[in-house]
């Protein structure tokens, strides 16, 4: 029997591998990338029969050579997550223009250029699933969100307009908008483990939604700590 297959951006720590660990434990075939090779070769080691490739995502042509090599080498996914993602606080009458550019590329553009790359085997196929990995920062307005708030509303609206292209395709899209959630994010924040959501929660929300019938798409998930936002 063939293995379903997922690919997830970004996923050498934090969100990204604990969903390539949760669909590794349900028997997937998971290929994953990251921008550093240190990462990949961990999480390598964490789950020894994952694929692991090495793309700076904020770069264009890296990931359309990859989505192009993921293509070739293992065809249609049954699961794309666009997970690659970088914050950085600020305001937007302060930033620098550099901060915009390199939260929109990491955040956005790499999402809608991976998605582009694996969705035309997806098509003809007329299966598959796409999530997208936003924030609690696609819906509410914060004090120093600056572009990365900016990043993640246009991610949320790239969700929204792709799960309506893709309806006729028989292609569900997802977007997961998690709040403060335990990732290297928040190293060196003075805020207690226990008040903010583990990663294993997002993972198991993502599974959940992947593993229901064609029929049905959870189409924005919104989750916080039961504590509220911090």
């Amino acid at each position: 029997m063939t293995r379903k297959k997922i690919f997830i951006t970004g996923a050498s720590k934090g969100i990204g591998l604990a969903i390539a660990q949760k669909f590794y434990e349900e028997a997937y075939e998971v290929i994953i990338c990251a921008r550093k090779q240190e990462g990949l070769d961990k999480a390598k080691a964490l789950l020894p029969g994952i694929h692991t490739f090495n793309c700076d995502v904020s770069d264009v042509s890296q990931i359309k050579a990859l989505a192009e090599k993921i293509n070739k080498e293992f065809g249609a996914m049954d699961v794309l997550v666009n997970n690659a993602g970088s914050f950085q606080p600020g305001a937007i009458h302060e930033e620098e223009d550099a901060v915009y550019e390199a939260m929109m590329s990491t955040n956005m553009d790499s999402a809608y250029y991976m998605t582009k790359g694996i969705l035309p085997l997806m098509i003809s196929r007329k299966s598959g699933t796409v999530v997208n990995i936003a924030s609690i920062a696609s819906i509410s307005a914060y004090a120093n969100g600056g572009s990365y708030s900016i990043s993640k509303y246009a991610l949320l609206g790239f969700s929204k307009n792709l799960r309506e292209e893709m309806k006729p395709h028989g292609i569900r899209v997802i977007s997961v908008m998690p709040g403060a959630t335990y990732t290297a994010s928040w190293e060196g924040v003075e805020v207690e483990e226990d008040r903010l959501m583990p990663v294993e929660d997002i993972a198991e929300l993502v599974f959940t939604c992947v593993k229901l019938s064609g029929r049905s798409v959870v189409e924005d998930i919104v989750i916080r700590p039961q504590l509220g936002d911090l």
